[in-house]
């Protein structure tokens, strides 16, 4: 199993909060983190340096979790075959088929603790916690 050290996770999240309590969990664990503030900025930073992982919110200004998710799928090998864990406050099953739809491949609802995301982050990255 790869080391969780040599894993980078990015987080695409507007909100600095959950930013900040993902970010800790994930470095605790030993991934590197990077952060987007939607999903323009994520695209950016991902041709710049692909990641592991993406943890990925749906709602965001500029361009939202699921656009963000279809474009992404859309690009060129291996940027769109990362793994996206899709986190959003949104808790209907029409939400986890819209998420599905656009690419992600798994479906929380906030909160999530800590321990979770390490969990699913060492599940996707194959990555020991």
């Amino acid at each position: 199993m790869a080391e969780a050290s040599s894993k980078r996770v990015l987080v695409v999240d507007d909100a600095s909060l959950v930013r900040l309590y993902y970010r800790d969990a994930l470095e605790r664990a030993g991934y590197q983190v990077d952060e987007a503030l939607n999903g323009l900025e994520a695209l950016e930073k991902l041709h710049a340096a692909p990641a592991d992982l993406l943890i990925v919110d749906v709602n965001m200004p500029q361009m939202d979790g699921f656009t963000f998710l279809k474009v992404l799928r859309r690009q060129a090998l291996p940027v769109a075959a990362i793994p996206a864990l899709v986190i959003s406050t949104e808790a209907g099953a029409q939400d986890r088929e819209a998420a599905r739809q656009a690419g992600g491949n798994f479906y929380l609802v906030k909160p999530v603790s800590q321990e979770t995301l390490v969990e699913y982050a060492a599940m996707f990255c194959g990555a020991a916690p």
